[in-house]
């Protein structure tokens, strides 16, 4: 475990390998969801993977509650690091932390790759397009999350420890995406100012965000790229490991890639 300090805040991590930098944001699950790609793509990056403020068993911090917060957090983690031609992949609620850090600037990033990302609402008020995460039942989650079953943990093998970080994790996840639920209702006016390569890694199988929404999301960013992962859903990086860890590497080192 390692602890990224900024701002006065300290933030429990990882923080492994060498090589290109690259920032990896987790989503409302916390970084358990992560880990495993985080251990892998450590034998080719240097991996920092912060875990937000609130979230598993990293310390609330009274001034961070919205998305925002953390996006400037982030842009600061990487001041403080000063660190250049950096690489902020982020999931799910991580992916609306990266879009809303590359509006702000990109002074010290060199790309950005959003895997199955929220923070857009491209529909009107009444629209579904974005899935009703507090009102689904935990027990329903993995059939929206992974589209092979297989691959969904087994709460039976969870510790006490797993199970308070998951709460943890749950409630620190409400205060952020709450109100408005899931989404910068001012952010897609603003990815046009996405001044770097972009790649949008989807699920074809997502049920949380769909394959449609994620097209619409690349769309709006100037110069994206989009690359839809068949028999997978809301997490490719579990999902179909191999493929995913290529994607990147091949993002990051400028080599071709079949989008959509």
């Amino acid at each position: 475990m390692s602890v990224f300090k900024v701002d006065g805040v300290e933030l429990t991590g990882v923080r492994a390998g060498t090589g290109a930098p690259l920032l990896m944001l987790h989503g409302a699950g916390g970084p358990r969801s992560i880990l495993a790609a985080a251990e892998r793509l450590s034998k080719s990056f240097s991996v920092m993977a912060p875990t937000h403020p609130g979230f598993a068993d990293c310390a609330d911090v009274d001034r961070f509650d919205t998305i925002d917060d953390l996006a400037y957090l982030y842009l600061d983690l990487l001041d403080e690091l000063k660190l250049t031609d950096v690489t902020v992949m982020g999931f799910s609620l991580g992916g609306w932390i990266t879009a809303e850090m590359a509006v702000k600037s990109t002074a010290r990033i060199g790309r950005i790759i959003l895997v199955d990302a929220v923070g857009v609402k491209f529909g009107g008020r009444d629209s579904t397009e974005l899935a009703d995460l507090f009102s689904i039942p935990p027990s329903e989650m993995p059939k929206l999350t992974y589209f092979d079953q297989k691959f969904a943990p087994d709460p039976s093998t969870f510790t006490d420890r797993d199970k308070l970080n998951a709460q943890r994790s749950f409630q620190a996840f409400a205060r952020y995406a709450w109100e408005p639920y899931l989404h910068n209702p001012k952010l897609k006016q603003r990815l046009h100012r996405i001044d770097k390569p972009a790649l949008l890694i989807w699920g074809e199988h997502d049920k949380i965000v769909d394959v449609d929404y994620g097209r619409k999301f690349c769309a709006a960013i100037p110069g994206a790229r989009m690359v839809v992962l068949p028999g997978v859903g809301h997490v490719p990086q579990v999902e179909a490991a191999d493929k995913f860890d290529a994607l990147v590497a091949d993002f990051v080192n400028g080599r071709a890639i079949a989008a959509e």
